[in-house]
């Protein structure tokens, strides 16, 4: 019984990977929905239509990141910035000290 039960999981396994083959594009949506009409009927318009999707996709992930690199690129500066009024009133502080004297 504990053989068959270490071999049924690998079996399984290659299995549910051979279902979900094939090309975007080429028939009905994976993963239970169906795509729409022109990705359901497949051929070549379905193909197309997947090819566009992802260029969709690709170019909305790229003008994500631009607009992460802008906006940490700004919180960069702001924080530099933040850096250099630290320094700033430091070097006051320590001037001030300084010019204390302890005798009196």
């Amino acid at each position: 019984m504990n053989f068959l039960a270490r071999t049924r999981t690998p079996v399984l396994r290659a299995i549910s990977v051979r279902m979900y083959g094939g090309e975007p594009g080429s028939g009905a949506g994976k993963g239970g929905g169906g795509g729409g009409a022109i990705r359901e009927a497949g051929g070549s318009f379905g193909k197309m239509e997947a090819a566009r999707e992802d260029e969709y996709f690709y170019k909305k992930q790229k003008e994500q990141l631009a607009n992460l690199k802008g906006h940490l690129d700004k919180e960069i500066a702001f924080h530099q910035e933040q850096i250099k009024r630290h320094e700033d009133a430091i070097r006051r502080h320590k001037e001030q000290m300084s010019g204390m004297n302890p005798d009196k």
